[in-house]
C-alpha cells in the first residue's frame, strides 16, 4: 500500500518539474478570517485572533511546567526575552502553588491536602 492510498489528493498536487506530490498552504488571511468567524460563532466579546490563541499555547506550556528553552524553540523566538514575556502572565504566588498529591492518582477524600480555592466549585 503506498502513500496515494493514504493521501489521494497528493496525485492531483505535483511539483512541475520534480513532478514530487507537493502541499499546498494557506494564505494566513485564510486563518484569520476563520478564527475571527469562529470567535463571532461562538459569542466571544473579548477580542481573540491567531495571536491570542499563540499566546495561550505558550502560556499553557510554561504553566504545566514545560523548559522555557522549549517554549522558545517552538515560537521560533531568536531571543529568549522575547519568550520571557509570557512568563509575566504566570505570576500568582503561593495561590498558583499545588501539591502534586491533589492531581489524579494521589490522595484522595479526607487524606488530601487542602488548597487556597478549594472552597471553589469546578465544572
Amino acid at each position: 500500500m503506498g502513500w496515494q492510498y493514504l493521501f489521494p489528493a497528493a496525485e492531483l498536487c505535483r511539483d512541475p518539474y520534480a513532478r514530487l506530490p507537493v502541499r499546498h498552504h494557506l494564505h494566513e488571511k485564510t486563518i484569520q478570517r476563520a478564527v475571527q468567524a469562529a470567535v463571532r460563532k461562538a459569542g466571544i466579546a473579548q477580542p481573540a485572533s491567531c495571536h491570542t490563541l499563540r499566546h495561550c499555547f505558550a502560556t499553557h506550556l510554561l504553566e504545566d511546567g514545560y523548559d522555557i528553552r522549549t517554549v522558545q524553540e517552538l515560537l521560533g523566538h531568536a531571543d529568549l526575552k522575547t519568550t520571557m514575556i509570557y512568563t509575566h502572565v504566570m505570576a500568582k504566588g503561593a495561590n498558583g502553588v499545588h501539591s502534586p498529591l491533589d492531581r489524579e492518582g494521589g490522595l484522595s477524600g479526607s487524606q488530601a491536602m487542602p488548597r487556597a480555592d478549594a472552597s471553589v466549585q469546578k465544572w
